[in-house]
């Protein structure tokens, strides 16, 4: 016994070893090349508030988007939406095909692209590609002496350490990170064995963001989110919670209803728009003309904030004195269906967040509860019904706000998870455990989802 134990630890000894090795030089290589580009597109929006003339310039952005994908981007856009993302889970469930080490450039440089002429997408989506196609392209240059001592199994871990360095340092929220890198895999279930590198590398990440001196979004700086909870109402209170009950289940229906809508445009433009190069012409024109409709701005871009500080943004749905109206949530929305659904390219996360604080905000006023609350619970709660991940949202909700109302948070997050559906922002995303929902025919399980959603009338 005392033999089989010491073996048992020598084992794990070596195990730590090896990924300490393996993942902090990783870590620091996707923190950098997170820092570059939070920078990146921090100076895209700032030329763009100064240069409001760059919105007309978006359908030739679009046309030049769509080539680079075209000619250079195989097989990294083989899907119609956040292609890369969906790649690089589909190389961790099977792997086989392999990710192109030319998606982190290709991914980063028309992700700015997008922003800078007035595109409406997020930033995940290009952290989480450039994080993986990095993990890929580091176990291909390691010496042949180390790759021959590397599983298949441990090429799926790296995969999934690039997904939380990738995530944890774009968001500085190194916990969810990798929660979310081994939650989002498969609806139902959590991977833990790679848990333990998925950790290191996203702390890492985090760490070089900050350590080359690049800030995060401050949402406690605009919000008295726990402050507001002690002094207006009990975090236990019923009325409260019933509530949030509500609200919860309509962040997951505007979830649900995001991801539904931005796959049945992407068909739509794929079906009926045959040119690949001609769809971010149109998705452009119709961006446009509903920015002149609306008579605003703000649903551009990624919309933390506004070039004046003034309108509808994220931060200035936490304010009762917003110009947030009942139906920007659904502007938001559609600006950026729209936008990803065309070809130009971004995450869906930031974007999610907006729907949710704006949503939240509305809810707020028609249920007579603390805006700055709601707008909080709001931001993660359509994040959590949109990805199928409660519990990395729960803790991203921790890490941006604060542990001391725990209940409201994991209320909201299952929730709406709940209420999605089996929809999702990743096509490729797996269904072990299905959702308590009424269907006529039984739901397979361990299949990705857009081949749920090309059979199902749900």
């Amino acid at each position: 016994m005392p033999q089989s134990l010491f073996k048992h630890h020598i084992a794990l000894t070596r195990y730590i070893i090896k990924w300490i090795a393996l993942v902090l030089p990783l870590g620091l290589i996707i923190g950098s090349a997170n820092a570059f580009f939070i920078t990146a597109l921090s100076r895209a929006t700032e030329t763009r508030f100064q240069h409001p003339y760059l919105l007309f310039l978006l359908p030739f952005a679009g046309v030049f988007i769509a080539a680079l994908y075209k000619y250079l981007g195989k097989p990294s856009d083989k899907q119609h939406t956040e292609a890369g993302n969906n790649l690089i889970m589909d190389e961790i469930h099977k792997p086989g095909g392999g990710v192109p080490a030319r998606m982190a450039p290709l991914v980063l440089f028309t992700t700015v692209i997008t922003h800078l002429f007035g595109g409406s997408a997020g930033r995940e989506g290009t952290a989480v590609q450039m994080g993986g196609s990095i993990a890929a392209a580091t176990h291909s240059l390691l010496p042949n002496f180390i790759r021959k001592h590397l599983t298949p199994d441990d090429l799926r871990t790296l995969l999934i350490v690039g997904v939380a360095a990738g995530f944890g340092g774009v968001f500085g929220v190194p916990f969810a990170g990798a929660i979310f890198a081994i939650e989002v895999l498969a609806i139902g279930r959590l991977s833990y064995e790679s848990f333990f590198p998925a950790l290191l590398a996203s702390i890492a990440s985090d760490w070089t963001v900050r350590a080359w001196g690049v800030h995060h979004t401050d949402y406690l700086a605009v919000t008295s989110f726990t402050q507001t909870l002690s002094h207006e109402v009990a975090v236990t209170d019923w009325l409260f919670l019933l509530k949030v009950l509500i609200a919860a289940a309509c962040f997951g229906l505007a979830a649900m209803t995001f991801a539904k809508l931005t796959h049945t445009l992407a068909a739509l433009f794929k079906k009926f728009i045959k040119p690949t190069l001609l769809r971010p012409v149109i998705g452009a024109a119709i961006i446009i003309a509903l920015t002149y409709l609306l008579g605003t701005r703000d649903y551009l871009g990624l919309g933390t904030q506004t070039a004046t500080g003034e309108g509808v943004s994220i931060l200035n749905a936490f304010s009762s004195e917003s110009a947030t109206t009942p139906f920007s949530w659904w502007w938001k929305l559609l600006f950026t269906a729209i936008t990803l659904s065309s070809g130009f390219k971004g995450g869906e996360v930031t974007p999610l967040f907006f729907i949710g604080a704006c949503l939240g905000n509305t809810l707020a006023w028609l249920l007579g509860a603390p805006i700055e609350v709601f707008a909080t619970l709001g931001l993660i709660g359509v994040f959590a019904g949109a990805t199928n991940t409660p519990i990395a949202c729960t803790i991203m909700g921790i890490e941006l706000f604060g542990s001391h109302y725990l209940p409201p948070l994991a209320l909201t997050t299952i929730t709406a998870y709940l209420f999605s559906g089996h929809a999702s922002i990743y096509s490729a995303q797996r269904l072990h455990t299905p959702k308590p929902i009424a269907t006529k025919t039984p739901i397979p399980t361990n299949t990705p989802l857009r081949e749920l959603q090309s059979t199902s009338k749900d």
